[in-house]
């Protein structure tokens, strides 16, 4: 698949089989992810990738957690501004409307859509998952090379044929994923990763991209 097919194929998948992911294929696409692009080359990413055991022993604690009405860990860092404004508030909504009709939830099942959300804790199924953690220290243009180091790795699974879901829902749940990958003092959780085969059978709608007129400007002809 070219590069253009697997953007253009790549989307937040919540749905996977078990089949195992190759571990030579996450080498591979990890080695070459780590080309992204990085200001003054601090390359500041540190990744965990979780399968097998500890992942199944992660997802099992996150699981008790939640069925015991624990919302979590305090936030280290919004996951949205507060006050979001036009239009990217109608965006945010619209995508939520859109997943929650593809899996026929109502919006007044709120118990339905909170099973929902709990599915990002047992990684969709997935059968491998992903950690990014960053220096503490690090500022915004590192999290931003972070970003872009990400947005490379779930291109190169798509040119594997696998798909994935990145999560910063585990930030919520911070201090397990950290019993598990036993990060260093220091390191801060900005997301997940959920990595695996499709699952076909579960639905999903594809959320629309605003069209260029609305977020790219070209001068000079």
């Amino acid at each position: 698949m070219d590069v253009y097919e697997a953007v253009m194929s790549r989307r937040a998948v919540r749905g996977f089989t078990e089949e195992p992911v190759p571990g030579e294929v996450l080498e591979r696409v990890l080695c070459a992810a780590a080309r992204s692009p990085s200001g003054g080359n601090l390359q500041p990413w540190r990744i965990y990738v979780v399968t097998g055991a500890p992942l199944a022993e992660l997802k099992k604690r996150t699981a008790e957690r939640v069925a015991a009405g624990d919302r979590g860990d305090a936030r280290e860092y919004p996951m949205y501004p507060p006050e979001p404004g036009s239009p990217y508030r109608e965006r945010r909504a619209e995508a939520a409307e859109r997943r929650y009709a593809a899996l026929g939830i109502p919006r007044e099942d709120q118990r339905a859509r909170h099973r929902a959300v709990a599915a990002n804790w047992d990684c969709f199924g997935a059968p491998a998952a992903l950690f990014c953690y960053l220096d503490r220290h690090m500022g915004p243009a590192q999290w931003a090379d972070a970003g872009m180091y990400l947005q490379i790795v779930m291109v190169l699974l798509r040119a594997e044929g696998l798909h994935s879901c990145t999560q910063m829902a585990w930030s919520v749940y911070r201090r397990t994923v950290a019993e598990v990958v036993s990060p260093p003092e220091g390191l801060i959780l900005f997301c997940g990763m959920s990595i695996g085969y499709e699952d076909a059978t579960v639905p999903y709608a594809r959320t629309d991209r605003a069209p260029l007129t609305e977020t790219v400007t070209f001068l000079g002809g």
